[in-house]
């Protein structure tokens, strides 16, 4: 295996939008960063299931709908 082909993995401090840190390893800046999140899984809905919704308002959901509304679909 070739030399020097790999990035640095190393400790860096990852902070969360709550103020709460978490030491992670990554190839992200230096050794001892700090990394601040603006959107972190603990609060993003994607993560924690809030706000899913379908957004389809009159788009192609709801004219297969009304259009196959009598076939049973």
């Amino acid at each position: 295996m070739k030399a020097d082909t790999h990035p640095d993995y190393h400790f860096i401090d990852v902070k969360m939008t709550d103020g709460t840190i978490i030491k992670m390893r990554s190839t992200w800046g230096a050794e001892g960063d700090t990394l601040a999140l603006d959107i972190d899984p603990t609060v993003h809905p994607a993560w924690t299931g809030g706000g899913a919704r379908l957004l389809d308002a009159g788009g192609r959901v709801s004219k297969f709908k009304n259009k196959y509304a009598g076939l049973g679909f």
